[in-house]
């Protein structure tokens, strides 16, 4: 008998998804080439909508990330501070959590959900198309049938190129991090802090046990030498962080990814769904990655409950809806990148956020998945604890 579910990828879109269908009842295989823990580059903030809900899967995000309120920026000496708005579906508080970790705890998770079976470290060849359909994966070139193969192997996805989806993109950007742990008697910052230079962005997030991430973004024209040398050179730029970074202990190796884009022509297929990053990549500049990861898993999960078959016509559905939630997102992404590109304009809207703190929180709220940009109410509900229930 074939699997209700087959998943490339147990990141966290994968993770979440895998965990999801099988509290509703439904058969699932993941197939990660990774084995955990594993290190991933990542910006490691997690927005309060991916709080609540991780905590409504069960997982005490207290005691995997660090606490911060909202999103400081820094710019030529002038500094903006934003917290996130009140919400009826979600705290007022993100977390900080390692990449490394948060793989790790979603994948034992889903090991441990009944109906679900996961193999890592190993391969997945190509998919497995039969007479016009997603049937299943091939793995390490054996077949493995599924009424719906799910693709959730990252912004470089393997199974997007696999069946042409692949979409060029314009904008080539670079991303490195490297985490620290505090110097005796530093103080953690209960804030994601953002350094914008020229060219490029740095970004600062509190971890667990006296540790932050550095996390840099940068437009690939505007590197000078080696990317550890100008990685360097960009925060001891920044006075409020190279004195903190020089009092620190490095407690990992500087890690780049590269390109930080991946667009899809198509994100549904017959019995085939790109979801997470392998969907699209939006610039990780306002920090929703991970989050977004979790929203799609759980509204993909939600609507395959809801269809009686998975049709096209059924994922379709889910796709236009992903897209409506994403939108605004997307437009405050844009107009960030347009103000990077315009450093000139930085300090006087820096000083607009100073002086409207309702609409600067209002923006946080877009950016992380708690507010539309125009109009009122939620972008999402966050479930209730009966709908884990099968």
């Amino acid at each position: 008998m074939p699997w209700d579910v087959a998943i490339a990828g147990l990141g966290i879109a994968g993770s979440a998804l895998a965990i999801d269908l099988g509290r509703r009842g439904y058969s699932v295989v993941v197939f990660e080439r990774n084995r955990f823990p594993r290190e991933k580059p990542c910006g490691e903030g997690l927005m309060p909508v991916g709080v609540a809900i991780l905590e409504e899967m069960g997982i005490d995000t207290r005691r995997l990330g660090a606490e911060f309120r909202g999103i400081r920026y820094y710019f030529d000496g002038r500094v903006a501070e934003g917290r996130f708005p009140a919400s009826d579906t979600a705290g007022v508080t993100g977390r900080g959590i390692r990449r490394r970790d948060l793989d790790a705890t979603l994948a034992q998770l889903a090991a441990q959900t009944d109906g679900v079976t996961l193999h890592t470290g190993v391969r997945v060849s190509a998919p497995l198309v039969e007479h016009g359909r997603m049937t299943g994966l091939l793995v390490e070139d054996q077949p493995v049938r599924a009424r719906l193969v799910v693709a959730a192997d990252g912004a470089q996805s393997r199974m997007r190129h696999a069946l042409g989806l692949d979409r060029e993109t314009r904008r080539k950007r670079i991303g490195m991090r490297m985490h620290f742990r505090l110097g005796a008697g530093a103080a953690q910052q209960a804030y994601v802090e953002v350094f914008l230079g020229r060219g490029h962005e740095l970004y600062v997030t509190p971890l667990p046990g006296g540790e932050f991430l550095v996390a840099a973004l940068v437009e690939a024209g505007a590197l000078r030498g080696r990317v550890k040398e100008d990685f360097q050179r960009w925060w001891e730029a920044q006075p409020e962080l190279r004195d903190r970074i020089r009092s620190a202990e490095p407690v990992s190796e500087l890690r780049v990814t590269s390109p930080l884009s991946g667009r899809a022509q198509r994100r549904v297929l017959p019995g085939f769904v790109l979801l997470g990053d392998a969907a699209g990549f939006t610039d990780p500049l306002t920090g929703g990655g991970m989050t977004q990861a979790l929203q799609t898993a759980r509204m993909l999960a939600s609507h395959l409950a809801a269809a009686r078959e998975w049709s096209e016509a059924a994922l379709e559905a889910y796709d236009r809806e992903r897209e409506t939630v994403l939108r605004d997102y997307r437009r405050v992404t844009a107009g960030m990148l347009w103000l990077a590109r315009h450093p000139r304009l930085i300090a006087p809207a820096l000083r607009l956020m100073q002086c409207t703190p309702l609409l600067f929180s209002h923006l946080l709220g877009v950016s992380s998945g708690m507010r539309r940009l125009f109009g009122r109410g939620p972008r999402a509900e966050i479930p209730h604890a009966a709908a884990r229930a099968i």
